[in-house]
């Protein structure tokens, strides 16, 4: 309303050019402090949603149910050979279900902000399950001599290539 009433005082053409002039700067300093009105306003608000207040952690939940995610992926495991070697490229999707019914358990149970919880449980797994994944084995002989051979090869026929190109 107060826009409106600036534009219609500074629209009328009056005789006398100083109230003129006041009409504008009071136009002016209205428009800013309603501006600054609105900031305040809109920081007000968004502080008071930054602090909205979510209900805490239930730990008691999200233990007692984690079990239902964990007895299906270690029904899904016995089936692999996970004893003998690491079966991390074969289990990936029995993995993936798992991560996202412990995701899904800590959304649930407002425990998505306290990361450790699900990061005890995901140790677990990997120190039961994914434990071989980590050892460094020396690879196969075949793929060995394969990946050696052409550079033993060239090494060798590099001086009797040079004595063929000056000669």
């Amino acid at each position: 309303m107060l826009v409106g009433w600036c534009a219609s005082t500074g629209s009328i053409q009056d005789i006398n050019q100083g109230s003129k002039r006041e009409n504008k700067s009071s136009c002016q300093k209205a428009e800013m402090v309603l501006t600054a009105c609105l900031l305040a306003l809109v920081f007000m608000w968004t502080g008071m949603a930054a602090k909205s207040v979510s209900p805490p952690c239930d730990q008691h939940m999200f233990d007692s149910d984690v079990d239902n995610c964990l007895s299906e992926f270690n029904n899904s495991m016995d089936t692999s050979s996970y004893r003998d070697s690491c079966p991390w490229p074969t289990v990936k999707h029995i993995y993936n279900q798992l991560k996202f019914c412990v995701d899904d358990l800590a959304k649930v149970s407002w425990c998505k902000s306290q990361t450790f919880l699900e990061d005890k449980v995901f140790l677990g797994v990997h120190q039961t399950y994914f434990s071989l994944c980590g050892q460094v084995q020396d690879p196969p002989l075949t793929t060995l001599i394969m990946l050696i051979t052409p550079a033993i090869i060239f090494t060798l026929s590099l001086p009797l290539l040079c004595i063929h190109l000056t000669t």
